[in-house]
């Protein structure tokens, strides 16, 4: 059995992203390339933003700190610390509104 403090994992992410040209940092917290679920803790700087990009399987955001909007097809959903937002099966980018921390997880789709 295994116990990580996301509060901890966050702030330190936190803390990168601020030194971060990108002003991005993430750590992955279970999981990998081998497993189908991956969790990994992101954090970004205010105004900073994922990119668009494809959504790889089932995924959700759980904001841990901050605000974010998870932007999709032209809809916006905003989310705060506590709320977890559904990632859509559709091309998204994830923006920060202030300096925040989120919960990415994803359960993979198999290889066809």
């Amino acid at each position: 059995m295994e116990k990580k403090s996301l509060t901890a994992l966050a702030r330190r992410q936190m803390e990168t992203a601020r030194q971060a040209s990108s002003g991005r940092s993430a750590a992955t917290v279970y999981g990998g390339h081998e497993h189908v679920l991956r969790q990994t803790v992101i954090a970004l700087q205010a105004g900073f933003m994922l990119d668009e990009h494809e959504n790889p399987g089932e995924a959700t955001v759980h904001v841990l700190k901050g605000r974010v909007s998870l932007i999709s097809e032209g809809i916006t959903w905003d989310g705060s610390a506590g709320d977890l937002l559904i990632v859509p099966q559709a091309r998204h980018s994830l923006k920060a509104l202030e300096d925040s921390a989120v919960l990415l997880t994803v359960a993979k789709r198999a290889a066809p």
